[in-house]
Parts: structure tokens; sequence; C-alpha cells
């Protein structure tokens, strides 16, 4: 089959080959890749920003998200069937939906909504995972509470703000004026341009926060929340619980304490609760999500299809940050 792999951690562009056909586990299902979503996780593996944390073995395959067709199933499969339309993001260390065919683990699948297209579902399942594993399961978001979602016209962001919404909380984000229209129309209630104004001088007395941006941010966010309240980083730095969590040698747990030592000892004496979130596949969660979608409570916000060929040129717009909600690369095309 083709697909597009690195040889090497690199900056440079992504080599399309012809790689053997995915071998089909007893627990696997073999998906015919239709569209797969492009995420800024592919680039930071691309260049080996996680190799301490992910040791990937190289070639590899990126691509995090898939929306296609069952075509095989092993033989202790017992949810799926040949022929169904599902989506998922695929478990770390086995990865790899920028390709033809992609074997995954059924607990990690789900069923495709039924009311979007296959391009549509691909942008769902990171972005949908680290937005309910932030509110739901990390922040335990309740009603009448206030959240601050940073850079709401991303990928992760465009979801939350619907999720947050649907859990009956109070919606804060940032993002550049242009995008206030379709931040409204997802649901933001407190909408910040963060080239004219600072959150932190806005925002007061929030419960949670989640932090996409850099060390700065972070830092200000600190600000915003109040006692008790809860900062989820989704970009960093990594703390000793999410090293413990992945069961990392001893000396990388040195480095991550390390690198974290600053921000949780302030969070620490704002009375803060900072944890680092690095999203992990569920199928049940995904699950709960087609629900949302099919119930139209989360909708998909899709900027713009890449052909296959193009998939350098998709990470390429993605690398930029000027995407408004998903990218994406469809390798077949639906039959109508």
């Amino acid at each position: 089959m083709k697909a597009f792999i690195i040889n090497k951690y690199t900056k440079g562009a992504l080599q399309l080959a012809d790689v053997p056909d995915p071998v089909v586990g007893n627990n696997d299902v073999l998906i015919e890749v239709y569209s797969a979503g492009v995420n800024l996780l592919d680039s930071k593996i691309k260049k080996g920003e996680f190799k301490l944390m992910l040791p990937y073995k190289l070639p590899m395959i990126l691509g995090h998200d898939v929306a296609g067709i069952i075509t095989k199933v092993g033989k202790n499969v017992v949810k799926f069937k040949v022929g169904d339309e599902v989506y998922s993001r695929p478990a770390d260390y086995h990865v790899g939906t920028f390709a033809e065919y992609i074997a995954v683990n059924e607990k990690d699948v789900a069923f495709k909504p039924k009311n979007i297209s296959m391009n549509e579902a691909a942008s769902i399942p990171l972005v949908a995972l680290t937005a309910w594993q932030a509110l739901v399961e990390r922040a335990d978001l309740k009603k009448g509470q206030k959240v601050f979602i940073q850079a709401g016209s991303g990928g992760v962001g465009t979801v939350a703000i619907q999720l947050a919404k649907h859990l009956g909380a109070q919606v804060a984000t940032t993002a550049s004026n242009k995008s206030f229209e379709l931040l409204k129309n997802l649901g933001a209630d407190v909408l910040i341009d963060y080239k004219t104004h600072d959150f932190e001088h806005v925002l007061k007395g929030y419960d949670v926060v989640v932090n996409s941006q850099d060390q700065k941010t972070l830092e200000k966010s600190l600000n915003v929340l109040k006692p008790g309240g809860k900062l989820i980083s989704i970009s960093g730095p990594p703390t000793p619980e999410f090293a413990k969590e992945l069961g990392l040698p001893w000396y990388i747990k040195m480095i991550i304490a390390l690198i974290s030592f600053s921000t949780r000892s302030k969070a620490q004496k704002k009375q803060v609760k900072f944890s680092f979130l690095f999203m992990r596949a569920d199928g049940n969660q995904l699950q709960q999500i087609t629900n949302l979608v099919e119930a139209q409570v989360i909708k998909p916000v899709v900027d713009k299809v890449f052909a296959f060929e193009q998939t350098n040129e998709a990470l390429e717009y993605v690398e930029s940050g000027r995407a408004k909600g998903k990218v994406l690369i469809q390798v077949k095309s639906e039959k109508l």
C-alpha cells in the first residue's frame, strides 16, 4: 500500500512510499482509510520533539485520526464487522493514518456518526477526545462553572467550546477578531482578541483553564483561576504524574520533574491544581462523542481538505497556525 513515512526525525518532508499492508492482529480491525486528520502532534513527532516520551521505531507512518470502512476483522473482534463505517484515534505506537489502510485495536474504534461525511468524521477523534478528557475526566466541569479555553478557533478549541457549553459552563476564549462570529456560533460567551487585549486583565475567578499555548501563557493563566481552580495544559510541560503513567525510565522521570518544577511550584502557591494532559485513545469515549455529534451537540469544524498526494502541504498548513478548525487529507472518495 502507499503511505507517507519518515525514515528519521526531520524538519523536512514526509516520503511517499510503498510499504507492506498492515498485519491484522486477533483484536484488530483493518480500516480502509477514506480520510485522515492532520494534527500539530504529527509535526512534533516528525521533528523528534516527543522522542524522550514516545520513542517510536523508525521508519514510521504518521497520522493520528482516521475515518473509513472495515475490510477485515481479527478472530477475537466482537463489536465490528466488515463493511462498518468507523472512526478512530489509534493508540500511541499504533498510529499511521497517512496511508491507504491501517490496523487498529477494536477498543480504540467507534462507529462513525451517521449524519456527517468521512472528512468531517476524521476531523473529530483526537481533538474531541482531548476536549473530553480535559473537561469531563480531568476538570469534572459542572453547570454554572467558568472555563477559559485558549485558542478557540483551533482544532481542540472548536470542539472544547461546544462540549463545555453542553456541560452548562460559561466559556471564555481567545482568538483573532475575524474568528469571533464562528466562535459565538459555537457557544463562546466571552471573546478576547489576543492581538489587542491581554486575557489575564479581562478574566478573573475562573474554575478551569485549558492551556494550549506557550509557557508564558501558561503562567499568566494561573492568575485568572480562583483558589482550588484547575489548570489543565495540553501543550506542556509534562509532569511527574504523566511520566509515572507512561512508565518512563527513572532518568526521564527526573528530567520531566525538573522541566515542570517551576510551573508546579507557582500553581501550588496560588492553590491551583496543575496537570498535563496527553490524550489517549479510547473507543468508548469516542462512541459517546458519536452520540453528541448525531444529536448535533458537537458539529465538526473543517478548514481545508487536501488530496492524499498533498499530505506534505496539509502538514505545512497546520504548522502555519492559520487553520480554523481541522485540516484533512482525503485518501479515498466516498460513494454518494
